[in-house]
């Protein structure tokens, strides 16, 4: 029984450590490094793609927030106007 475990154990090592050398050796073709090169690209592709798309986000939330500044500070110019008129015409009445 141990020998056929061993066997057995022994053809399994064999056939994954072929397999590996297989596809080691495939990789190491021109096709293969085109494969490889070809998906790099790709992931690259995609990565500058979404780091576009937070830069493009990010811009977006920003000029949302320098649009709010921008827009309180009118309605804050507005009422202090508003105030300063009151005032000068308190001034003015005494």
């Amino acid at each position: 029984m141990r020998r056929l475990f061993w066997f057995g154990a022994g053809i399994a090592a064999g056939v994954a450590l072929t397999r590996k050398v297989n596809e080691t050796a495939r990789k190491a073709t021109p096709t293969g490094m085109a494969e490889q090169v070809g998906g790099a690209m790709r992931e690259i592709a995609g990565a500058v793609g979404s780091f576009g798309a937070d830069v493009r986000s990010g811009m977006q939330e920003r000029e949302d927030q320098l649009q709010d500044v921008v827009v309180n500070a009118d309605q804050v110019r507005r009422v202090a106007a508003e105030h300063d008129a009151e005032r000068r015409a308190r001034r003015a009445g005494r």
